[in-house]
Formats: C-alpha cells, sequence, structure tokens
C-alpha cells in the first residue's frame, strides 16, 4: 500500500526537542516510531514530503505438494513445491527423498512477485515413484524460526484402490441414507392425512 504524507513544517509537535526550530530529523525519528512502514522524506520549502511504502516485515510462506498427475507406482511423475504468500522474497526451496538431498532433478521458476507485494515460486521434482518413499519440501525463509517441511507419500495401486472403494462407499451410504428419509418423510405425510 503507497501513502503519500505531506505535512506543513508549522503544524507538528516537537519531539524531543525544547527549541522551537523544524527539525526533520528529530520528526522523521518520531514519525518512524508510530508507524509500520518504510520509505523517503524529504524536505521542500518547509514542508515534508514523504514517499511511504507499507510492508510488514515479514510474511510466511504456506507450502503445498501436489503430483503433476495421479499415477500409479514405477510410473514417471512430477512433484510440484508451491511456495506462496511470502515476504522478503529472498527464499531456499529443498527437495528431498527418503532424507537424501535431490539436485539432479529439480527446476524451479524465478520468484514471481504477486500483486499485493508477496511472492511465489514453484519448485518441481522429476521422480518415479517406489513403495514407501518419503518426498520432502523444505523451505527456509526469514520470517522462519526453522525450515518448513513438507512430506509427501507415494501410494501403492492397493491403497489407492481400498480409499477409492472407501470413498465409494460412503457416497453410496449417503444416498441410501438421503432415500430413507425421503420415504419415511412422506410415509409421515400419508399417515396425517
Amino acid at each position: 500500500k503507497l501513502t503519500n504524507v505531506f505535512i506543513q513544517v508549522n503544524e507538528v509537535a516537537q519531539h524531543g526537542s525544547e527549541s522551537k526550530a523544524w527539525n526533520p530529523r528529530i520528526f522523521l525519528l518520531w514519525y518512524q516510531e508510530r508507524t509500520p512502514a518504510h520509505g523517503r522524506c524529504a524536505v521542500w520549502s518547509h514542508v515534508l514530503l514523504c514517499l511511504f511504502l507499507s510492508v510488514p516485515p515479514s510474511v510466511e510462506p504456506i507450502v503445498t505438494i501436489s503430483p503433476s498427475r495421479t499415477e500409479a507406482l514405477n510410473h514417471h511423475n512430477l512433484l510440484v513445491c508451491s511456495v506462496t504468500d511470502f515476504y522478503p522474497s529472498k527464499i531456499k526451496v529443498r527437495w528431498f527423498r527418503n532424507d537424501q538431498e535431490e539436485t539432479a532433478r529439480v527446476v524451479a521458476t524465478p520468484v514471481i512477485r504477486n500483486g499485493d507485494w508477496t511472492f511465489q515460486i514453484l519448485v518441481m521434482l522429476e521422480m518415479t515413484p517406489q513403495r514407501g518413499d518419503v518426498y520432502t519440501c523444505r523451505v527456509e525463509h526469514p520470517s522462519l524460526q526453522s525450515p518448513v517441511s513438507v512430506d509427501w507419500r507415494s501410494q501403492s495401486e492397493s491403497a489407492q484402490s481400498k480409499m477409492l472403494s472407501g470413498v465409494g462407499g460412503f457416497v453410496l451410504g449417503l444416498i441410501f441414507l438421503g432415500l430413507g428419509l425421503i420415504v419415511r418423510h412422506r410415509s409421515q405425510k400419508g399417515l396425517m392425512r
């Protein structure tokens, strides 16, 4: 957010000085103590002109992992580590497979500026998942006390089919529950007539 500040010198109360003389440095210290802003100021014809860019000192990144397509084990795939909404732009994103750093098949976009002064980056890893593999996207950023790690585990075909069966059974159960409630509601209406 950009903020222009124009202040008449004779309208400003003195800060830290008994003197009635205008001291722009004292005022600038006073103003910066009260605003979370970074900017440039200049005095021109007894008017302090300031252009401040109000930005937070740092914003923690949001980290997510997703495969480019849902493939079974032993099939070539691409894992995408999406790191979004962070500030400042300095960031380090690394991939690990079973706690071993992967560097050979890693591709990254440049850091992209968002419209709200935050940034984002995508870091992709080409991989062929094996049973039991754990892939980790680790992010280091000045806003974080310690690195953030997000894991992705490869699923076997049987685990995927069990999960799909469970979801299908749940949906089917909801359909039968809904039909049962409709039939019950209609039968109660018929008894009331």
